[in-house]
């Protein structure tokens, strides 16, 4: 078994698992270090701890005492050994890291019976029997009978007997003797030729199993191979572009809030995107009116959606609510009483030119999951259902490969796959309307999904972990494991780490659409069977719902 150390870090909400086996590891903010942790809690640059293996034990050697580093609550020490379970803290902060280590540890169970122990109850049971007075009158008048008989017979006649049941008892003894033989000999036999066949059947199963795992596992390289390849010929069409929105306005009066200055706050023409740029934060904007001919308080927002089957849409909450999500807004609406409402909610299809109203029909209190619903009878060709796996939870083990497609970056991505000079001509065409913007990608068959591979790197029981590379806008995205099927749905991007990007378990999903109204292929395909004829209001026909004021 390999020696090594299991490092268990933890950096505020953040936690990772690292196995590291070399003779020595340093850990720090610096760039040569083993393990670098990058926190603005401690702006310590330099090598932090150094541990050093000696016969399968790690010592710390070497640490920066400025630190005040603590092990289990006490002071750090030179050469002290790290044995499993022992926590290093940093300082006052809230950085920590778990030492486990990895090697082979031999363990022995012994156990030491003593004399069977007999229930009291047999013994008294058997002594009961034995002192039973009970009589029978039948036995009774034969025993009296045999005696009487004996007593007329002669002596002669008794010998003669005897002898006579003395040959026919000593014949029947012996030929009693020779069938047990024979039998004994015949099951013996019987016994060896059984243990024959019981090993012969062994062996042919544990072949019968070797071929049936090398089978399994060619078949799983294949699919693993061909994963991303094959759902997004089967689903790409499914996955969705959404494009929507909202504006801010009077709580009290439900009238659209402006900006003071009608000058300000205009957006610019579109531009694409230069490799390296980052997004920039705003500033919450105080003074907003109801009244002016400023500007309104509105902004546009996208993500990714998949369709489940029967006009319903998966995607994320904050995706469809993305104020929830956005502390500038949040403050605008604080310092003006006013409050969020969505102006349009679209969807886009590949191969499809015109664009679907999206009517929310369920958000989740306790995880980032929203449903919608579109009229599936618009659409001129079938639109494929994504399966969904329900079974997922046991599946999904840590390294598994996975695949996400969706519309990271939005409008950025898709104008990336056409020349600057191409794209600045169709933003001078569609000016700073967003929504003009993708409809004409639409129409031009430019909306298609980035379709990701990669591998779950953690996961517990409400969050899966993986790096399939993703970006802004993938949020609500589908995540296929080896199945070809969903397991979860991203809705964190962590673009520091791309090992870090966060999906909820598809069983969440699952209850959600189920309070939608969806139900699943297995239970229609069972009422169908059953000869049930399902009504329009349990069916997975969309039904079209007033917009929620949100």
């Amino acid at each position: 078994m390999a020696s090594g150390i299991i490092i268990h870090i933890s950096v505020g909400a953040e936690k990772r698992t690292e196995f590291f086996s070399e003779e020595r590891l340093s850990i720090g903010s610096d760039e040569t270090c083993d393990l670098q942790i990058h926190t603005k809690q401690l702006d310590k640059p330099g090598v932090w701890l150094r541990l050093e293996n000696a016969e399968g034990v790690y010592r710390v050697i070497d640490f920066d005492p400025a630190l005040g580093l603590t092990i289990n609550d006490k002071p750090v020490r030179r050469f002290i050994a790290l044995t499993d379970g022992d926590l290093v803290k940093v300082g006052e902060t809230d950085i920590t890291f778990g030492f486990f280590s990895l090697v082979e540890k031999p363990s022995l169970i012994t156990t030491k019976r003593t004399d069977p122990q007999i229930a009291p109850f047999i013994a008294e049971a058997a002594l009961d029997a034995a002192a039973s007075p009970e009589r029978d009158d039948a036995k009774a008048f034969l025993r009296e009978f045999s005696r009487e008989l004996m007593r007329e017979i002669s002596w002669t006649t008794k010998a003669v007997v005897l002898i006579l049941s003395a040959g026919f008892l000593t014949g029947i003894l012996y030929l009693g003797y020779s069938v047990a033989s024979e039998l004994r000999a015949n099951r013996e036999q019987s016994e060896k030729q059984q243990e024959l066949i019981v090993q012969l059947e062994k062996q042919l199963g544990q072949a019968s199993d070797q071929l049936g795992t090398l089978e399994q596992t060619n078949k799983d390289l294949i699919r693993t191979q061909s994963l991303a390849q094959n759902v997004k010929v089967e689903y790409g069409n499914s996955v969705c572009l959404i494009v929507g929105v909202y504006q801010l306005v009077d709580r009290s009066t439900g009238r659209v809030l402006r900006y003071p200055d009608p000058q300000s706050f205009q957006p610019l023409p579109y531009e694409a995107p230069s490799e390296g740029d980052t997004p920039m934060s705003g500033t919450p904007v105080t003074g907003l009116t109801t009244v002016g001919n400023g500007s309104p308080v509105e902004y546009d927002f996208i993500g990714t959606g998949f369709h489940v089957g029967g006009g319903f849409i998966v995607t994320n909450r904050h995706v469809l609510q993305p104020w929830t999500e956005d502390d500038v807004v949040k403050s605008m609406m604080t310092s003006s009483n006013g409050r969020a409402r969505v102006r349009k909610l679209l969807v886009y299809f590949p191969n499809n030119p015109e664009p679907f109203p999206l009517t929310v029909r369920q958000t989740s209190s306790s995880e980032d999951l929203a449903v919608g619903s579109i009229d599936i009878t618009k659409f001129t060709t079938p639109l494929a259902s994504i399966p969904l796996d329900d079974e997922a939870s046991i599946a999904a083990t840590v390294g598994k490969t996975v695949v996400t497609m969706g519309y990271p970056n939005g409008p950025d991505r898709l104008l990336a796959m056409v020349d600057d000079e191409e794209a600045k001509s169709i933003n001078r065409r569609f000016g700073n309307s967003r929504e003009n913007l993708v409809n004409f990608l639409a129409q031009t068959q430019k909306i298609q999904p980035l379709t990701t591979q990669g591998a779950i790197t953690d996961l517990d029981a409400r969050r899966i972990v993986h790096d399939a590379r993703t970006a802004e806008g993938g949020s609500g995205a589908p995540l296929f494991g080896q199945s070809g099927k969903v397991i979860a749905v991203n809705f964190g991007v962590f673009t520091q780490n791309t090992a870090v990007n966060m999906a909820v378990p598809i069983k969440y999903a699952i209850e959600l659409l189920k309070l939608a109204g969806w139900r699943s292929p297995e239970d229609l395909e069972l009422e169908k069977q059953q000869g049930g004829q399902v009504a329009a209001g349990n069916s997975n026909t969309a039904v079209t719902l007033a917009q929620p004021n949100n």
